[in-house]
């Protein structure tokens, strides 16, 4: 699986699966950010002793975050416009900030604490009181999902980091079981998602946690599939909404029809409805698609998807 790293707007995500025949299968999402009653929020800088470099020199950075970098300090201008939005977004108008990686061997976390919207536009973020040697992902994960979301109906966290994940192997084992405890309705579910920063990000071991769920049959309670991960780069990144990217329900209706077209040729038709995730397969030798939907037309270009 591919996913394409710009795709047009409206789709959030676009994830190419060529076929051995030749044909390519899609599953696209629509952007939207989702209205979920109680939902919590909470964002963890990476603490570790690579990243202090961002946090005091400049870094790549989109035209989404450039006008607040200044040039001086590229994570706080991140932080700033994360935990602003996080924070609107959340049901009780905060968002919990926490830096990870911390300590000799990564394993610590220091919460800063929660934050509303308009303390995020002026936080200072100069990185944690003892740098990490390690990066440790597991220990902010268990503290966003066992300590401050515990009791939440549904939350999400975003992880900021620059660098190579050291305990991968038990982050997805401890995922798995969570995801599982989500399928029994034994607790709420967490969206995890992974924000690379820098140049040194290892972008497949973020793909990798991003399809640990690619082929799970594990659902919610309302039917919904369980995938816990996601990852976006920073440099990447056209709207914050892409955060919620794969925050859709198979169940939302965003327009009363859509066609998938080739060539001009229509592939897959949403007559009773076009849903916020899309699942169709092109025909072979495929190298783009055309979405029809009342009211606009969208093509989307998959070859960066097809030669990755």
């Amino acid at each position: 699986m591919a996913q394409l790293p710009s795709p047009e707007e409206p789709f959030g995500e676009v994830n190419v699966y060529p076929q051995p025949d030749g044909s390519v299968r899609v599953v696209a999402t629509i952007l939207m950010e989702p209205d979920i009653e109680g939902a919590r929020a909470g964002l963890a800088l990476d603490g570790s002793a690579s990243m202090q470099k961002m946090y005091g020199a400049k870094g790549p950075v989109s035209p989404l975050f450039r006008a607040a970098a200044g040039g001086v300090n590229f994570v706080e201008p991140v932080a700033r416009k994360m935990a602003e939005y996080l924070a609107r977004f959340a049901s009780d108008g905060q968002v919990h900030l926490a830096y990870w990686a911390c300590s000799p061997d990564g394993s610590k976390v220091e919460p800063i604490g929660p934050v509303t919207e308009a303390a995020a536009a002026t936080l200072k973020v100069g990185g944690p009181k003892q740098w990490g040697r390690q990066t440790q992902l597991l220990p902010p994960v268990r503290h966003f999902v066992e300590g401050v979301f515990a009791g939440a109906r549904w939350a999400v966290a975003v992880f900021v980091t620059d660098g190579v994940i050291e305990d991968l192997e038990a982050v997805k084992d401890y995922c798995r079981a969570f995801a599982r405890r989500v399928a029994r309705g034994e607790q709420g579910f967490v969206k995890l998602v992974l924000l690379g920063v820098g140049e040194e990000v290892d972008e497949g071991q973020m793909e990798e946690l991003d399809d640990m769920f690619e082929e799970s049959e594990l659902r919610d309670p309302a039917g919904n599939p369980i995938d816990l991960w996601d990852h976006k780069l920073a440099s990447e990144m056209k709207s914050l909404h892409e955060i919620f990217a794969e925050v859709v329900s198979d169940n939302v209706v965003v327009a009363d029809w859509g066609t998938v077209l080739v060539g001009g040729r229509a592939v897959h038709t949403y007559a009773d409805g076009l849903p916020a995730r899309l699942r169709f397969t092109l025909p072979a030798g495929s190298t783009a698609f055309t979405l029809d939907f009342p009211g606009g037309r969208v093509t989307q270009d998959l070859r960066d998807g097809l030669t990755r």
